[in-house]
């Protein structure tokens, strides 16, 4: 498909390409906020700006008011709204040149990822991609958390007109991992952050959860499609019968948003925990993990009847009662484990609490025997 094509396809509309100019002060611009925003990524301003001031910029009518800006790897082209100040860029316009920055190519010249979305072979990651940009786009150009009602949902987020699930669920996961693996990936194109990941809860939570973000991104595609409809047989006078349909349709993906992102949550939230539970060794660890559990609650993604994480939390409170009762008794944990290697065979479940169980049972049974022992 050509790009002309494509850009029809997408809905948009070149009015006039940008002059030198103007594409040198945007260049100047990002690179200042990047490299300010990110010193520890020891970006070069010089070379970004270089980088930026090569691409193709045009204004151009956007199919959707809230899309002020939009990149086109093909023929590396960014077109901005007609609406946008280019005095003052917005974190749409920061997001779209983070997306040129990202690009990885073969030998053949072909893009073959972009930060966290690969695109060869089975293409995957666009959706935790785009949260990521965003998270980051919305860091360098100093937005300010807010809290907003999406679908049922209660968030807080840097972003509450664009990606706001997306980048609320990426916070949640960057409390774990930290934003500088993820930044780093975002920037470099790496596996960086899919390994810190995985280390901070497992590859099978990771792959769960990038299929997730896609999935996300899917139903709210079709979402914004059924509104639009929606709103053209509001116009038209179409039938009641028709419009009762697509509100119906309309429901119905929001409601799979809902399902979708309070699973993503409750997945971060057992597996991220629980594996930090696995490394509580003495009672500096089971301060810092009480404390972590707790501020977590400034991340979360609430709903009415909503009450995974405050049951979570209770259940937690008890197993660390129960771990602070074998540090008492044994000291630090590791010289425990170290003389009773089969605690580490313990399989390990795909999802709920019985991991729990099984592990402070067996820890039970062996601190019995022990003492029985002793007795004798």
């Amino acid at each position: 498909m050509s790009i002309n094509s494509t850009l029809k396809k997408e809905g948009i509309t070149v009015i006039s390409p940008l002059s030198t100019l103007e594409i040198n002060k945007i260049a100047s611009k990002i690179a200042d906020l990047l490299c300010s925003s990110f010193p520890e990524h020891n970006l070069n301003r010089s070379d970004l700006f270089i980088s930026i001031s090569r691409l193709n910029m045009y204004i151009a009518k956007m199919p959707n008011i809230q899309e002020k800006a939009k990149y086109f790897y093909k023929n590396n082209s960014i077109y901005f709204s007609e609406e946008i100040n280019l005095d003052d860029l917005n974190t749409l316009a920061v997001h779209e040149c983070i997306h040129f920055l990202q690009e990885l190519k073969d030998k053949r010249g072909r893009v073959t990822r972009l930060g966290l979305y690969k695109l060869r072979g089975k293409s995957c990651g666009m959706g935790i991609n785009e949260a990521a940009v965003q998270l980051m786009a919305s860091e360098a150009t100093k937005s300010k958390l807010d809290t907003v009602h999406y679908y049922k949902m209660n968030l807080t987020t840097p972003s509450p007109d664009y990606y706001p699930i997306e980048t609320a669920i990426i916070r949640e996961i960057s409390y774990f991992t930290g934003t500088y693996p993820l930044f780093h990936s975002v920037l470099f194109s790496n596996d960086v952050f899919k390994n810190t990941f995985i280390a901070k809860s497992s590859e099978k939570t990771f792959y769960q959860i990038e299929y997730n973000f896609d999935l996300l991104i899917h139903y709210q595609e079709e979402l914004s499609i059924e509104m639009y409809n929606l709103q053209n047989c509001t116009e038209n006078n179409t039938s009641l019968n028709k419009m009762r349909l697509i509100s119906k349709r309309i429901d119905a993906l929001k409601n799979i948003i809902l399902q979708i992102t309070l699973e993503m949550q409750n997945t971060i939230i057992y597996n991220c925990f629980n594996k930090e539970f696995e490394h509580i060794r003495d009672n500096d660890g089971l301060k810092d993990f009480h404390e972590h559990l707790y501020n977590f609650k400034n991340f979360l993604i609430d709903t009415e009847g909503y009450n995974y994480y405050n049951q979570f939390y209770c259940d937690m409170m008890n197993k660390l009662e129960e771990k602070r009762e074998l540090i008492k008794k044994y000291g630090n944990l590791i010289l425990f484990e170290e003389s009773n290697k089969d605690l580490m065979l313990i399989d390990k479940p795909s999802y709920g609490f019985s991991f729990f169980k099984i592990f402070f049972a067996k820890l039970k049974l062996l601190a019995e025997e022990m003492l029985r022992e002793k007795d004798i």
